[in-house]
């Protein structure tokens, strides 16, 4: 896919909202090239670069998820689980390892996606964050069945 010339100028942020709204319309493809060029310009990201970052990560590895490529979006989930380690992001916590262990299901490694599942459910009940809880609940209860 060829990027617009327009794009030069963007700095990453703008290049990342573009990916994100390509992605919310399903244009994946697109998305993740606008997303990957947000990465290799992140210096710009402003003040709050490495949240930034991370939420990069985190639509990377749904984006990769989207296209079925499994092993792409456990390798961006696992850096937005690692990134918000950094940060010490409880919430952050609790949706990467609810997305590793969506992943680790979709390539059939049920017990690493159980492992993760119940890290996120953890992390939910310390929060006292029911949707969360809900989410977590319910990846448990899919993942063997």
């Amino acid at each position: 896919m060829s990027v617009p010339l327009a794009v030069e100028g963007m700095d990453a942020l703008a290049l990342a909202q573009e990916g994100e709204r390509l992605c919310r319309e399903n244009n994946m493809k697109a998305g993740i090239k606008y997303l990957e060029m947000a990465l290799e310009k992140k210096v710009n990201l402003g003040g709050r670069s490495i949240e930034t970052v991370s939420a990069i990560y985190s639509q990377l590895g749904n984006a990769y998820f989207a296209l079925r490529d499994f092993n792409k979006a456990l390798e961006y989930h696992q850096y937005d689980l690692e990134t918000a380690k950094l940060l010490n992001d409880q919430s952050g916590l609790a949706k990467a390892n609810g997305n590793v262990a969506n992943t680790y299901k979709a390539l059939g490694d049920f017990d690493s996606a159980y492992d993760h599942a119940v890290v996120h459910l953890k992390i939910a009940r310390e929060m006292n964050d029911k949707e969360s809880e809900a989410r977590a609940l319910y990846n448990m209860g899919s993942i063997y069945h």
